[in-house]
């Protein structure tokens, strides 16, 4: 049996984050995950700037590396929106062309999760403060005064801790049975990924391709290119709305990619590449109590997903970070009782919930096609709002437009 101060149970990205900043202020901590790296996980692959902050927080040198590593990401240089009445946005992260964009830092990538997983587990082997272990599998917790007891399948403690981290994802068992994470379908999404090769229309500067198909809403479709060519494909649905219209999300992409006009010549001679996979979306679009005695919640277990974008990776890493520095306040005063560890949630939803709410509104939005198109009217020749678009997805620090009444006006009224 390990016993340990801090035991992160998760070894994705936020797991990961909180281990890789716990070891750079020089605190031990013992990392679990159930399966052995390289391992796929189910996502659309897009690296955010929110990615590129988080790490920078942790240490700049990973960023720096992972700009290194072109055979595992590729530089995507802007957006592309398509709304429903076919209106196109594009909005490019930098200015760019040709000649330069080998070497400049792009503010988003797109890498295969199994490569940028296992690109952060490189980087857990090597730091001396973090005990990782994987291939286990914790099955049960049990509460003990001053900590937690994880079990296997078979009921043998494995890890004796006086912190547990919860970092195991959308279908976290923890986050359910203790951290109250329950499944609402207004604030869940499902979605569904799918790897091709030979798409045509690919963009020079790899935009990442966004589509507001009219039988999507509120969702969308996405093309997202990859590096050493093909690309990520797939869509996500709130889940109410794929109960309320009985909507099969394999067979919807399937009939978009071969019927609609838009796409059917793009794929004509694509050839998938392995399974059509699922996965679950818990939506940050409301705020929940993400943690509790002895306990703090990180990325998809805490249910931090953009409620918009579908985006999870860049809010696992920050929130990876602050509970790491919460732990090194917490060990400073020997607290670690659910009323002192509520400063975790405050800083998580200080440096996040602004923009989620912002995405829940919009997503609120994209439930009317026709008020989308009457928006993409504006929009498409509104540079404020190529702007707005651009911090969004670039800059993950609290935006002072956003809280400006003249901003909005502008937005909507071209002023």
């Amino acid at each position: 049996m390990i016993t340990t101060n801090i035991c992160i149970v998760g070894a994705g990205p936020g797991g990961a984050a909180a281990a890789l900043k716990l070891d750079r202020m020089g605190i031990s901590s013992v990392l679990l995950d159930k399966a052995a790296f390289p391992r796929d996980k189910v996502c659309g692959d897009a690296l955010s700037g929110k990615v590129i902050y988080g790490l920078n927080r942790i240490d700049s040198q990973i960023a720096t590396d992972l700009f290194k590593e072109t055979d595992i990401r590729a530089s995507s240089w802007g957006v592309k929106f398509v709304y429903p009445n076919t209106k196109v946005l594009n909005v490019p992260f930098v200015d760019v062309d040709s000649a330069d964009v080998e070497t400049k830092r792009p503010n988003c990538y797109i890498s295969k999760r199994i490569d940028f997983d296992n690109f952060l587990i490189k980087k857990v082997r090597l730091s001396p403060n973090i005990d990782f272990h994987e291939n286990v599998d914790i099955q049960n917790f049990e509460k003990i005064e001053g900590g937690w007891l994880l079990k296997n399948k078979k009921g043998e403690t494995l890890v004796k801790t006086k912190m547990l981290l919860d970092a195991s994802g959308a279908l976290s068992r923890f986050s359910r049975k203790f951290g109250g994470i329950e499944k609402d379908e207004k604030h869940f999404a499902g979605g569904i990924r799918a790897y091709y090769s030979n798409v045509k229309g690919i963009d020079e500067f790899k935009y990442i391709e966004i589509y507001f198909e009219k039988e999507l809403t509120p969702g969308y479709l996405w093309i997202f290119p990859l590096p050493n060519g093909g690309a990520n494909v797939g869509l996500g649905m709130r889940s109410d709305y794929i109960s309320k219209g009985k909507v099969n999300l394999k067979k919807a992409l399937e009939n978009i990619l071969t019927n609609n006009p838009r796409f059917n010549w793009r794929f004509e001679e694509a050839v998938l590449e392995g399974k059509v996979v699922g996965y679950p979306l818990p939506l940050g679009s409301k705020k929940r109590d993400i943690s509790g005695d002895n306990y703090l919640l990180i990325g998809d277990a805490a249910a931090l997903i953009d409620p918009l974008s579908g985006e999870g990776i860049g809010n696992a890493i920050i929130s990876g970070e602050i509970a790491a520095k919460t732990l090194k306040v917490a060990l400073d005063e020997n607290r670690f009782d659910a009323t002192f560890l509520k400063q975790y949630d405050k800083a998580i939803y200080n440096k996040l919930w602004k923009e989620l709410k912002i995405s829940h509104q919009l997503q609120q939005l994209m439930r009317f096609p026709w008020l989308v198109n009457i928006v993409s009217t504006l929009t498409t020749r509104n540079k404020e709002f190529s702007k707005l678009v651009t911090a969004m997805l670039t800059d993950v620090d609290l935006r002072k437009k956003f809280r400006s009444p003249r901003f909005y006006f502008k937005l909507l009224f071209n002023k």
